[in-house]
């Protein structure tokens, strides 16, 4: 727990790759794809979250059964604390970044209009900021992010083909909103035992939670809203952004934040409120709250309300407000 010392000598570097880090985090995960899916391609959205979702699930599980430590320190740096309980391969920041920068371009570049070449060198500017800022924070060894990138990639080259069924079957089975429940908490009730507490289970729960409460929305949405197959998706298009667009996506990105985050601190209270009451314990407590029994029901119902909030009930507002 101890921090260790350090002399920054080039802050461009150091701010470009803390900044780079804090891209493959909950914060960046939580304002980018609700922003693709408010303002960008609904299916754009949709497609991203489930393969997020399944890369990430691999990477934290392959972290914990694989064990193998991250980078001594010393020699090197590291400029985080949290993540250092964490085991090192693979380098699940290098799979996200991967896995959402190239699913975004594969996703659009048969609907929009655009250079591919452009999108493909921002996509690889974009995942390799985020892998070189796990070797300039310390956290990551080289193997480590290439483990993490080359996993990531192929995991999308076998999900890709089945891209459109696996969103096809979410969207219209009628089963699609218990399985999209009740697998991913048999996952976390079942993620691998430490000898030791990690933050992987937590933030494993976290992710497929999100997706969960997600795919729920995008489910109910198909159904009562918006069919996928029979209308068209908002489609803002690349080459026709205007000023009013701008403000227009602007607004409902703050208005839709704001929801997020509220429901997310809503939630949290009241789960841990619950769940101190039926464990006995004050909602402080940071050892009770690792518990199996309650990290697992408080942060899975946590963001999975994050993730149908940000689905059905930012939409419905941006409706009620005149934004879509």
């Amino acid at each position: 727990g101890c921090t260790q010392k350090y002399i920054v000598k080039n802050y461009f570097y150091y701010y470009l790759f803390k900044f780079s880090a804090a891209l493959g985090e909950e914060i960046f995960y939580i304002t980018f794809l609700p922003f693709i899916y408010w303002n960008i391609d609904h299916s754009v959205s949709r497609r991203m979250i489930i393969i997020w979702s399944i890369v990430m699930y691999i990477g934290q599980v392959s972290k914990d059964l694989l064990k193998w430590p991250r980078p001594l320190s010393p020699p090197v740096v590291k400029l985080e604390m949290r993540a250092d309980a964490e085991y090192g391969m693979p380098s699940t920041h290098a799979m996200a970044a991967t896995s959402i920068s190239f699913s975004f371009l594969i996703a659009t570049m048969n609907q929009y209009k655009y250079p591919f070449e452009l999108g493909l060198v921002a996509a690889f500017v974009f995942s390799t900021l985020v892998c070189l800022s796990r070797l300039y924070t310390g956290m990551h060894t080289v193997l480590d992010v290439i483990g993490g990138a080359l996993i990531s990639a192929v995991l999308l080259v076998l999900f890709y083909p089945a891209w459109d069924v696996i969103d096809r079957l979410l969207l219209t089975s009628p089963f699609s909103p218990l399985l999209s429940i009740v697998v991913p908490l048999v996952l976390c009730y079942n993620y691998p035992k430490l000898d030791y507490y990690s933050p992987t289970r937590g933030d494993t729960t976290t992710i497929l939670g999100a997706g969960a409460g997600a795919t729920v929305g995008f489910w109910l949405n198909n159904q009562y809203a918006m069919p996928a197959y029979t209308s068209e998706n908002l489609q803002l298009g690349f080459p026709l952004i205007t000023s009013k667009i701008v403000v227009v996506a602007l607004a409902r990105f703050f208005i839709g934040i704001f929801v997020v985050l509220l429901t997310r601190r809503l939630m949290k209270s009241v789960v841990l409120g619950l769940l101190g009451y039926r464990y006995k314990f004050p909602i402080g407590d940071l050892e009770a709250r690792r518990r199996l029994e309650v990290e697992v029901p408080y942060k899975f119902i946590t963001y999975s309300s994050v993730g149908f909030s940000a689905t059905v009930l930012v939409p419905l507002l941006h409706e009620l407000l005149g934004l879509m």
